[in-house]
Protein backbone atom coordinates (compact mmCIF):
# COMPACT_ATOMS: atom_id res chain seq x y z
CA UNK A 1 0.00 0.00 0.00
CA UNK A 2 1.08 3.48 -0.79
CA UNK A 3 3.06 5.53 2.46
CA UNK A 4 0.84 8.75 0.93
CA UNK A 5 -2.69 6.89 2.25
CA UNK A 6 -0.95 6.09 5.72
CA UNK A 7 -0.06 9.68 5.96
CA UNK A 8 -3.50 10.65 5.06
CA UNK A 9 -4.46 8.41 7.98
CA UNK A 10 -2.14 9.63 10.56
CA UNK A 11 -2.59 13.54 9.19
CA UNK A 12 0.84 13.87 9.09
CA UNK A 13 2.97 14.36 5.84
CA UNK A 14 6.99 13.67 5.87
CA UNK A 15 9.94 15.34 4.46
CA UNK A 16 11.63 12.43 4.64
CA UNK A 17 9.22 9.55 3.30
CA UNK A 18 12.00 6.98 4.38
CA UNK A 19 11.48 7.11 8.21
CA UNK A 20 7.97 6.17 7.65
CA UNK A 21 9.00 3.15 5.84
CA UNK A 22 11.59 2.17 8.64
CA UNK A 23 8.99 2.79 11.08
CA UNK A 24 6.28 0.15 9.52
CA UNK A 25 9.66 -2.45 8.78
CA UNK A 26 9.67 -5.05 10.99
CA UNK A 27 12.83 -7.18 11.37
CA UNK A 28 11.76 -10.07 10.18
CA UNK A 29 11.26 -8.36 6.43
CA UNK A 30 14.71 -6.71 6.98
CA UNK A 31 16.15 -10.39 7.47
CA UNK A 32 13.99 -11.97 4.79
CA UNK A 33 15.50 -9.70 2.14
CA UNK A 34 18.77 -9.40 3.82
CA UNK A 35 18.92 -5.89 4.43
CA UNK A 36 20.79 -3.75 6.69
CA UNK A 37 19.90 -5.16 10.43
CA UNK A 38 19.81 -1.20 11.43
CA UNK A 39 17.46 -0.86 8.30
CA UNK A 40 14.25 -2.18 11.26
CA UNK A 41 11.62 -0.35 12.69
CA UNK A 42 13.59 -1.45 16.22
CA UNK A 43 15.33 1.46 16.86
CA UNK A 44 12.75 4.32 15.97
CA UNK A 45 10.74 2.49 18.39
CA UNK A 46 12.89 2.97 21.56
CA UNK A 47 13.28 6.82 20.46
CA UNK A 48 9.18 6.94 20.10
CA UNK A 49 8.68 4.43 23.31
CA UNK A 50 10.65 7.68 24.83
CA UNK A 51 8.60 10.29 23.17
CA UNK A 52 5.58 8.80 24.00
CA UNK A 53 6.58 8.63 27.90
CA UNK A 54 7.08 12.27 27.89
CA UNK A 55 4.27 13.57 25.90
CA UNK A 56 1.51 11.08 28.03
CA UNK A 57 3.39 11.65 31.09
CA UNK A 58 2.84 15.84 30.81
CA UNK A 59 -0.53 15.23 29.80
CA UNK A 60 -1.64 13.54 32.87
CA UNK A 61 0.08 15.94 34.47
CA UNK A 62 -1.49 18.79 33.43
CA UNK A 63 -5.13 17.18 32.91
CA UNK A 64 -5.53 16.24 36.44
CA UNK A 65 -3.36 18.41 38.86
CA UNK A 66 -4.91 16.47 41.97
CA UNK A 67 -3.68 13.05 41.20
CA UNK A 68 -0.81 11.72 43.24
CA UNK A 69 2.26 9.77 41.44
CA UNK A 70 0.66 6.38 42.14
CA UNK A 71 -2.59 7.09 40.19
CA UNK A 72 -1.07 8.93 37.20
CA UNK A 73 1.28 6.21 36.59
CA UNK A 74 -1.27 3.64 36.80
CA UNK A 75 -3.06 5.63 33.94
CA UNK A 76 -0.18 5.98 31.70
CA UNK A 77 0.58 2.42 32.13
CA UNK A 78 -3.09 1.47 30.86
CA UNK A 79 -2.73 4.26 28.10
CA UNK A 80 0.25 3.28 26.65
CA UNK A 81 0.12 -0.61 27.22
CA UNK A 82 0.48 -2.61 24.38
CA UNK A 83 -3.23 -3.63 23.85
CA UNK A 84 -3.95 0.04 23.71
CA UNK A 85 -1.28 0.97 21.44
CA UNK A 86 -2.18 -1.74 19.10
CA UNK A 87 -6.00 -0.26 18.89
CA UNK A 88 -4.85 3.18 18.56
CA UNK A 89 -2.54 1.63 15.78
CA UNK A 90 -5.37 -0.63 13.99
CA UNK A 91 -8.05 2.63 14.21
CA UNK A 92 -6.07 4.29 11.48
CA UNK A 93 -5.19 1.04 10.00
CA UNK A 94 -1.48 0.95 10.36
CA UNK A 95 -1.35 -2.32 10.44
CA UNK A 96 -2.14 -2.79 6.73
CA UNK A 97 1.50 -0.90 5.63
CA UNK A 98 3.37 -3.33 8.22
CA UNK A 99 6.60 -5.14 6.29
CA UNK A 100 6.37 -8.34 7.61
CA UNK A 101 8.46 -11.16 6.20
CA UNK A 102 6.89 -14.18 4.64
CA UNK A 103 7.05 -16.29 7.75
CA UNK A 104 5.71 -13.58 10.45
CA UNK A 105 3.13 -12.90 7.61
CA UNK A 106 1.94 -16.32 7.19
CA UNK A 107 2.17 -17.03 11.10
CA UNK A 108 -0.44 -14.15 11.84
CA UNK A 109 2.14 -11.03 12.90
CA UNK A 110 -0.15 -8.63 10.97
CA UNK A 111 -2.58 -9.21 14.22
CA UNK A 112 0.00 -9.64 16.60
CA UNK A 113 -0.34 -6.69 19.38
CA UNK A 114 3.17 -6.59 20.23
CA UNK A 115 4.52 -6.07 16.36
CA UNK A 116 1.69 -3.16 15.67
CA UNK A 117 2.28 -1.27 18.89
CA UNK A 118 5.53 -1.38 18.26
CA UNK A 119 5.10 0.29 14.76
CA UNK A 120 2.95 3.05 16.32
CA UNK A 121 6.17 3.77 18.38
CA UNK A 122 8.53 3.79 15.89
CA UNK A 123 6.23 6.11 13.62
CA UNK A 124 5.96 8.70 16.56
CA UNK A 125 9.53 8.24 16.60
CA UNK A 126 10.14 8.75 12.62
CA UNK A 127 7.51 12.14 13.10
CA UNK A 128 9.75 13.38 16.50
CA UNK A 129 12.80 13.01 13.96
CA UNK A 130 11.19 14.41 10.80
CA UNK A 131 9.33 17.34 12.39
CA UNK A 132 10.14 18.07 15.57
CA UNK A 133 8.19 17.39 19.60
CA UNK A 134 5.20 19.63 18.55
CA UNK A 135 4.46 17.35 15.45
CA UNK A 136 4.58 13.89 17.63
CA UNK A 137 2.63 15.99 20.35
CA UNK A 138 -0.27 16.68 18.12
CA UNK A 139 0.31 12.82 17.26
CA UNK A 140 0.10 11.28 20.22
CA UNK A 141 -3.08 13.60 21.69
CA UNK A 142 -4.94 12.72 18.62
CA UNK A 143 -4.24 9.35 18.17
CA UNK A 144 -3.53 7.75 22.00
CA UNK A 145 -4.33 10.13 24.22
CA UNK A 146 -7.69 10.52 23.05
CA UNK A 147 -10.85 8.75 24.78
CA UNK A 148 -8.86 7.87 27.82
CA UNK A 149 -11.98 7.37 29.52
CA UNK A 150 -13.20 4.88 27.80
CA UNK A 151 -9.41 3.54 27.19
CA UNK A 152 -8.76 3.54 30.94
CA UNK A 153 -12.26 1.79 31.92
CA UNK A 154 -11.44 -1.41 28.98
CA UNK A 155 -7.94 -2.00 29.96
CA UNK A 156 -8.29 -1.88 33.91
CA UNK A 157 -11.89 -3.29 33.35
CA UNK A 158 -10.78 -6.47 35.31
CA UNK A 159 -9.77 -4.14 38.50
CA UNK A 160 -12.58 -1.98 37.99
CA UNK A 161 -15.46 -4.66 38.35
CA UNK A 162 -13.36 -6.33 40.94
CA UNK A 163 -13.62 -3.20 42.96
CA UNK A 164 -17.36 -2.22 42.40
CA UNK A 165 -18.32 -5.71 42.62
CA UNK A 166 -16.65 -6.06 46.39
CA UNK A 167 -18.26 -2.94 47.27
CA UNK A 168 -21.91 -3.26 46.11
CA UNK A 169 -22.97 -7.21 44.48
CA UNK A 170 -23.31 -10.05 46.14
CA UNK A 171 -21.51 -13.54 44.68
CA UNK A 172 -18.27 -14.05 43.43
CA UNK A 173 -16.66 -13.20 39.53
CA UNK A 174 -15.33 -16.36 38.04
CA UNK A 175 -14.25 -16.64 34.70
CA UNK A 176 -15.04 -19.31 32.18
CA UNK A 177 -12.96 -20.55 29.22
CA UNK A 178 -15.74 -21.96 26.91
CA UNK A 179 -14.12 -22.54 23.83
CA UNK A 180 -11.17 -21.77 21.55
CA UNK A 181 -10.11 -22.01 18.03
CA UNK A 182 -7.54 -21.76 15.58
CA UNK A 183 -3.65 -23.13 14.86
CA UNK A 184 -1.57 -22.17 17.70
CA UNK A 185 -0.40 -19.13 16.07
CA UNK A 186 -3.21 -17.77 15.78
CA UNK A 187 -5.66 -19.07 18.69
CA UNK A 188 -9.03 -17.23 19.73
CA UNK A 189 -10.72 -18.03 22.99
CA UNK A 190 -13.54 -17.63 24.17
CA UNK A 191 -14.60 -16.65 27.63
CA UNK A 192 -17.92 -16.10 29.76
CA UNK A 193 -17.98 -14.17 32.74
CA UNK A 194 -20.48 -14.88 35.79
CA UNK A 195 -20.89 -12.98 38.59
CA UNK A 196 -22.80 -16.12 41.45
CA UNK A 197 -24.61 -17.81 39.01
CA UNK A 198 -25.65 -15.17 36.54
CA UNK A 199 -23.52 -14.41 33.62
CA UNK A 200 -22.69 -10.77 32.87
CA UNK A 201 -20.26 -10.80 30.53
CA UNK A 202 -18.68 -13.17 27.05
CA UNK A 203 -14.85 -12.07 25.40
CA UNK A 204 -13.37 -13.13 23.07
CA UNK A 205 -9.34 -12.67 22.53
CA UNK A 206 -5.76 -13.61 21.25
CA UNK A 207 -5.39 -15.08 24.62
CA UNK A 208 -7.17 -15.95 27.50
CA UNK A 209 -6.31 -12.69 28.98
CA UNK A 210 -7.71 -10.81 26.54
CA UNK A 211 -10.80 -12.31 26.40
CA UNK A 212 -11.51 -11.98 29.79
CA UNK A 213 -10.63 -8.12 30.02
CA UNK A 214 -13.13 -8.22 27.20
CA UNK A 215 -16.24 -10.16 29.32
CA UNK A 216 -14.92 -7.85 32.07
CA UNK A 217 -16.05 -4.25 29.64
CA UNK A 218 -19.06 -6.04 28.98
CA UNK A 219 -19.71 -6.82 32.04
CA UNK A 220 -19.19 -2.95 33.22
CA UNK A 221 -21.45 -1.98 30.49
CA UNK A 222 -24.19 -3.77 31.91
CA UNK A 223 -23.39 -3.30 35.84
CA UNK A 224 -23.88 0.59 34.47
CA UNK A 225 -27.03 0.37 32.01
CA UNK A 226 -28.71 -1.20 35.38
CA UNK A 227 -27.73 0.93 37.98
CA UNK A 228 -28.78 3.69 35.20
CA UNK A 229 -32.41 2.23 35.04
CA UNK A 230 -32.89 1.72 38.87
Amino acid sequence: MKLENLEKKIGYQFSRRELLRMAVCHSSYVNEHRMERLDCNERLEFLGDAVLELVSSEFLYQKYPRKPEGELSKLRASLVCEPSLAMSAREMGLEKYLLLGNGEEATGGRQRDSIISDALEAAIGAIYLDGGITNAKEFILAHVLNDIEHKQLFFDSKTILQERVQGRMEGQICYRLVGEKGPDHDKSFFVKLFIGDEEYGSGQGHTKKAAEQRAAYEALCKINDQEGKA
